[in-house]
């Protein structure tokens, strides 16, 4: 039998193996709208820390991440920066988060919203921003899904085909289980690829270079632009620092501000998992080093790749392994991506249904979980056209969708923290800051400095939110209350 038909054969077993996990899952969460959307409200530690963990850290993280090591060096290590930072503040707005959903019944990120300012505008504005973030990110998970199938197969399965299988699974078990098939598959995903990238860290500078100081000893003498900060640019020159340090703050902001990271929230059981899940989180982060290794470690033994992204699979195909062995590293990256673009399926539909539609029209709880049902196939559709464009960076696709998420900081923080805030403030700071990152995102040379558009979305969604807040009419004290209830830290 060939090699690749071994192999292939082997990430059906793991695909279906996921499968059958996420199908079971939902066996014991209830019928209601809050049972598919937050699994109840049940989530204890394991759960919530592979949840937060796997959801975050996807196929831009396993694939992407050692394609930028690969060809931009340092510049990749902005991944492992932002997420300590971005995770911090939710040991203080996330136990805030789920107290007040637990109070007022919310199950999303734009409820908690709409309930202090309260516009049916606003909720559709942010259900469309979210999705607008949510297709790039689900684009990117399919996409590397297929670069894995693609590769391992030696070009028999299509990236299009190997794609559209993986998540073909992945929309079947969350349309049946809703979040807890999302929670107890990203459980086993998330044990899978920790395991995975930490070996294969290990395992590949030994076999090229002799260990992992040898190997950074010889990318030193060869190329040394390569371990110098800030690292490369996409076109091979020096990044500038302001455009590093605008990637990281950018993603800090968007990775706290992510709708589905909120929706999580929501899910947890009580507040201190949810602490203990924020301290235990950088821990999973850690996987990151083996990820960059991997990169690494094909500087100088791979010719110029033209998809840095293939460089894992390119790597794990050319080193002389046992091909179970390969079959199972192929799997853990197919892990990194279904554990993140089911999250992200599950959030598209519920911020779709009970934030752009159900504000407008009066849904019963099983019309609702239908809607939500056919949300999931039609963002899975749209994401799977974008998958196939090859000419797209999986890390590339990453910032965009962060620029738009970052913008939901400002009216989340003032919701919960500022009295004086209102409900035109912020619909005016939204506006003008999404629409601000949106035109330097497609006009990136107007720019008045290098940093990332969601940045200038930033500079000018503050002032715009706090002075067209001071210019209209304070909320009624007994409305505002509630939310800046000391009892809520």
């Amino acid at each position: 039998m060939e090699r690749w038909v071994i192999i292939t054969a082997i990430i059906g077993v793991y695909l279906a193996l996921t499968l059958a996990i996420g199908l079971r899952a939902g066996r014991d969460t209830s019928k209601s709208v809050t049972g598919y959307v937050a699994g109840d409200r049940g989530f204890g530690l394991l759960v919530m820390y592979f949840v937060t963990g796997a959801s975050v850290f996807s196929a831009f993280a396993f694939l992407g991440g050692p394609g930028w090591a690969y060809s931009r060096g340092a510049a990749a290590f902005y991944i492992l920066s932002y997420g300590v930072l971005g995770i911090a503040p939710w040991y203080i707005l996330g136990p805030r988060a789920a107290r007040l959903g637990r109070r007022k019944g919310f199950v999303t990120q734009a409820q908690l919203l709409v309930g202090r300012f309260p516009s049916r505008g606003l909720s559709a504005m942010v259900a469309l921003l979210s999705l607008m973030a949510f297709i790039p990110y689900i684009t990117l998970q399919m996409r590397g899904a297929g670069i894995v199938i693609e590769a391992v197969s030696e070009g028999n399965i299509p990236l299009w085909l190997g794609a559209a299988v993986a998540y073909g699974i992945v929309v079947l078990y969350v349309l049946v289980s809703g979040v807890a098939a999302v929670g107890w598959t990203n459980t086993f995903q998330g044990i899978f690829m920790l395991v995975i990238a930490w070996v294969l860290g290990i395992y590949l500078p030994i076999k090229l270079y002799g260990g992992i100081g040898p190997m950074f000893e010889a990318i030193q003498i060869a190329r040394p632009e390569l371990l110098t900060v800030p690292g490369l640019a996409a076109d091979g020159n020096p990044w500038s620092w302001g455009a590093y340090s605008s990637a990281i703050l950018v993603s800090a902001i968007g990775l706290t501000m992510w709708p589905h990271l909120f929706m999580k929230a929501f899910t947890a059981r009580d507040d201190r998992i949810l602490r203990r899940t924020v301290v235990l989180f950088p821990t999973f982060q850690l996987f990151l080093i083996p990820v960059f290794i991997i990169g690494f470690a094909g500087v100088l033994f791979v010719d110029e790749l033209a998809q840095p992204d293939f460089i894992l699979p390119h790597l794990i195909l050319s080193v002389d392994l046992p091909v179970i062995l390969v079959g199972l590293f192929c799997a853990g990256a197919l892990s990194a991506s279904m554990s993140t673009g089911d999250a992200l399926l599950h959030a598209s539909a519920s911020v779709m249904v009970e934030d752009a539609a159900r504000p407008f029209r009066a849904m019963s709880e099983q019309a609702q979980r239908a809607w939500m049902r056919v949300v999931v196939v039609i963002a899975g559709a749209i994401a799977y056209y974008f998958a196939l464009d090859p000419d797209q960076s999986l890390v590339v696709l990453l910032l965009t969708s962060y620029g738009i998420i970052a913008q939901f900081a400002p009216p989340i923080v003032a919701a919960m923290y500022w009295r004086r805030a209102t409900t035109a403030g912020v619909v005016a700071g939204l506006v003008a800051g999404s629409l601000t990152t949106l035109f330097f995102f497609l006009n990136p040379e107007l720019r008045p400095w290098e940093v990332h558009e969601g940045i200038l979305g930033l500079c000018v969604h503050l002032p715009v939110l706090v002075v067209a807040s001071l210019m209209t009419p304070m909320q009624d004290a007994d409305h505002v209350a509630p939310f800046l209830d000391p009892d809520l830290r």
